[in-house]
C-alpha cells in the first residue's frame, strides 16, 4: 500500500511514517518545514520527503492520505483531497486500527516529560529482553530512531493531548486504549484548542476511562489537576509516585529519595522498602519523576526495579532534551525542547543544581501556539530566575512583544528579532566555564549549529 503522509515532519507523523515502512508499506510525504533531526531520521529510512503542499504530490494517488493534526482546511492538499474523494485518516486512528490492535499498550500522558518519560520506559523493556515497540516524540539516544515495530505484545506510545485532526477534536490519546497508563503531571496548555484547564482534564478522563481493570494509572501524589481527575472516576488499580521529602509521602508506593541536590543519584523505595540506587547523568527533579514512573509502569508489566534501575542508569536521554551539542573553549552548548514557562524553569532548576556558581546562559525562542497567544506571559519572567542572563528570540507572528517580560525579570535579558545579531552578541558575552542552554520546539533558524561555528571562528 502506498500511504503519503500530510504533516510528515511533525514528531509523531515522522515516527508514524518510520512504522508504516517497516511495515512493508511504500510511505511519502510533505511538510511546509522540513528540519532536523526528524528529516534526516525520515530520509535515512528510505522516506521520500516533499516541501509544500502542492496537490500536484497526489500523482500517483496514493491509496491512503494521513493527515496531520497541523492541517487545517484552506491548505491546498486538503481541499484536493476532499475535492476529489481521495481516501484518508488521522495517524493516531490508522495507529489504532493497523498497529495497535491486540498490544499492551504502555501510554505516558502529560503536560511536561511525556518524552523524555516513555523513552526511559521503553529503554527499561528494551534492557529487559521484552523488545518492546515503541513511537516516541523526539529520538532517543539509545534507540537512534524514534519509532520501532517491536518483536513482542508490548508497545511504549506517548501520548498527547493535543487534538488528533481537523476532522476528529478529540486528544490523539483516546485513539491508543492503553493498558497501563502514566500522568506525569497537568498544567494549562494547548490555548490554540482549549479554552481552560478544565477542558484538558475532561480529556484526560476520557483516557482514564478506557483503562481496563486490569491495569494500572500511575501519577505522582501532590499533581492536585491530575487527582482532580482520578476523583471523577476510576476503575482501575492506581498507583502513585512522590519524591520523599517530607512525611506526606511515606505512604506512597513508589518514592525517590534523593542522594544529590541535582538529582544526579536517587534511592528508589516501593513499598517503603529500598530497591535500589539510581546513579545517571540526568539531572533535577523533573527527571527524577519520570524516571520513578518508568520503574513503576515498568513493573506493571514484570520488569523488576532492580533491573529498571540497571537500565537507567545507562540511560543516554532524547535529543533536544538537555542535549550537549558541543563545547567550544570550555563553553558548553546544549539543546533542549522546553516552550512552557514550567519546563523552562524545571530545566534551569536542573542545570544550576549541576552546575553550581558557574554561568548560565538561556536562549529562548518562545514560538508554541500557546507562548503566540500570550497565554503564559505572566509565568515567563519567573521561569529564567536561574539563569545569569536571557536572550529572548521574538518570533514572526507573535501578536505581543517579549520586551515586556525582558523589562519586568530580574535577569538581564535581552530581546532579538535577527539571530545573527543574537549570535553575534552572545558570541562576545560567553566565557570559559559558561553554559548556554538554548530552549525552542522548533528549528530556531539553525542557530545551535551556528553558533558552535561562531564559536570557533568559523
Amino acid at each position: 500500500m502506498h500511504i503519503h503522509i500530510l504533516g510528515i515532519c511533525g514528531t509523531f507523523m515522522g515516527s508514524l511514517a518510520i512504522l508504516a515502512k517497516q511495515l512493508g508499506h511504500k510511505v511519502t510525504g510533505s511538510d511546509q518545514n522540513v528540519y532536523p533531526p526528524m528529516s534526516t531520521q525520515l530520509e535515512s529510512q528510505g522516506i521520500e520527503l516533499i516541501q509544500g503542499f502542492d496537490p500536484a504530490q497526489f500523482t500517483p494517488e496514493p491509496d491512503l492520505i494521513v493527515v496531520g493534526n497541523a492541517m487545517s482546511r484552506g491548505n491546498p492538499a486538503i481541499e484536493y483531497m476532499l475535492d476529489k474523494g481521495l481516501n484518508y485518516t488521522s495517524g493516531p486512528q490508522w495507529l489504532s486500527e493497523h498497529l495497535l490492535k491486540n498490544k499492551w499498550v504502555l501510554a505516558v500522558a502529560g503536560t511536561h516529560g511525556k518524552t523524555t518519560t516513555s523513552t526511559m520506559l521503553a529503554w527499561i523493556l528494551d534492557q529487559a529482553g521484552m523488545k518492546p515497540g515503541f513511537l516516541i516524540g523526539g529520538v532517543p539516544l539509545d534507540f537512534g530512531v524514534s519509532a520501532r515495530l517491536g518483536d513482542s505484545p508490548f508497545f511504549v506510545i506517548e501520548a498527547d493531548e493535543y487534538d488528533t485532526a481537523f476532522f476528529d477534536k478529540r486528544s490523539k490519546f483516546v485513539h491508543y486504549h492503553p493498558r497501563t497508563l502514566v500522568m506525569n503531571n497537568l498544567e494549562y496548555d494547548h490555548a490554540d484548542i482549549f479554552p481552560n484547564l478544565a477542558a484538558i482534564q475532561t480529556q484526560f478522563h476520557h483516557l482514564v476511562r478506557i483503562v481496563p481493570s486490569n491495569g494500572q494509572v500511575i501519577f505522582p501524589q501532590k499533581e492536585a489537576a491530575l487527582q482532580e481527575v482520578v476523583d471523577m472516576g476510576v476503575w482501575t488499580e492506581v498507583a502513585q509516585t512522590a519524591i520523599s521529602t517530607d512525611s506526606q509521602s511515606s505512604g506512597v508506593e513508589w518514592q525517590a529519595r534523593l542522594l544529590t541536590d541535582d538529582g544526579t543519584q536517587f534511592e528508589v523505595l516501593h513499598q517503603g522498602e529500598v530497591v535500589g540506587v539510581v546513579s545517571w547523568g540526568m539531572t533535577g527533579q523533573h527527571s527524577v519523576s519520570n524516571g520513578l514512573a518508568a520503574i513503576a509502569a515498568a513493573r506493571n508489566v514484570g520488569v523488576q526495579p532492580c533491573y529498571a534501575i540497571e537500565a537507567l542508569n545507562c540511560f543516554a536521554g532524547v535529543k533536544r532534551r538537555m542535549e550537549l551539542l558541543g563545547e567550544v573553549d570550555g563553553v558548553k552548548v546544549y539543546d533542549d525542547f522546553a516552550h512552557h514557562p514550567t519546563a523552562i524553569e524545571t530545566t534551569l532548576q536542573g542545570v544550576r543544581a549541576q552546575v553550581g556558581h558557574a554561568k548560565v546562559i538561556a536562549v529562548i525562542e518562545p514560538r508554541s501556539n500557546t507562548m503566540r497567544l500570550g497565554t503564559h506571559q505572566a509565568l515567563l519572567a519567573e521561569s529564567i530566575t536561574n539563569a545569569d542572563a536571557v536572550y529572548w528570540f521574538q518570533p514572526q507572528g507573535m501578536d505581543w512583544s517579549l520586551e515586556s517580560i525582558a523589562a519586568q525579570s530580574s535577569v538581564p535579558s535581552t530581546v532579538y528579532s535577527n539571530t545573527d545579531l543574537l549570535i553575534n552578541d552572545l558570541v562576545k558575552a560567553v566565557e570559559p566555564g559558561c553554559h548556554v542552554v538554548i530552549m525552542s520546539n522548533g528549528g530556531f533558524e539553525g542557530i545551535h549549529q551556528r553558533l558552535l561555528a561562531a564559536l570557533k571562528g568559523q
